[in-house]
């Protein structure tokens, strides 16, 4: 049996990678949710959570250049690879809806912010299916 059978495709590099793009894009629309939520004139928005909103467009792209690319190899690493890309494009769908309500009024963000928080927390809940 050579080395690459004896891996499960959490181990190939190709999914760690992905699953990696993933995890930092939702460490990005989490702060983000976070952010949209925060009491003004309350206490200042930590650094660490600033700076990973401000991610979120560069770990977006990624994300999407990765899941875009077309694996081949193992059933089981083309069916996490597949997971981990639905997960991709439905968090991108829910944030360019996201910004859609908030580009329509600041009225609409609070509701904007619980419909992405939503949609996270539901990919999150999928976190087996790439692991």
């Amino acid at each position: 049996m050579n080395a690459p059978a004896r891996r499960g495709p959490g181990k190939d590099p190709r999914i760690i990678t992905l699953r990696s793009a993933l995890e930092s894009l939702i460490e990005s629309l989490d702060a983000t949710v976070r952010i949209a939520r925060w009491e003004a004139g309350g206490e200042p928005i930590p650094e660490p959570l600033r700076r990973s909103a401000a991610q979120l467009q560069d770990r977006l792209g990624s994300a999407n250049r990765l899941a875009g690319g077309r694996f081949v190899g193992a059933p089981a690493v083309v069916a996490t690879s597949s997971a981990i890309r639905e997960a991709v494009q439905q968090l991108d769908a829910a944030f360019v809806a996201y910004r859609k309500h908030v580009d329509a009024g600041a009225d609409r963000k609070g509701e904007a912010a619980i419909e992405l928080d939503a949609e996270v927390g539901r990919i999150k809940l999928d976190a087996h299916r790439w692991d």
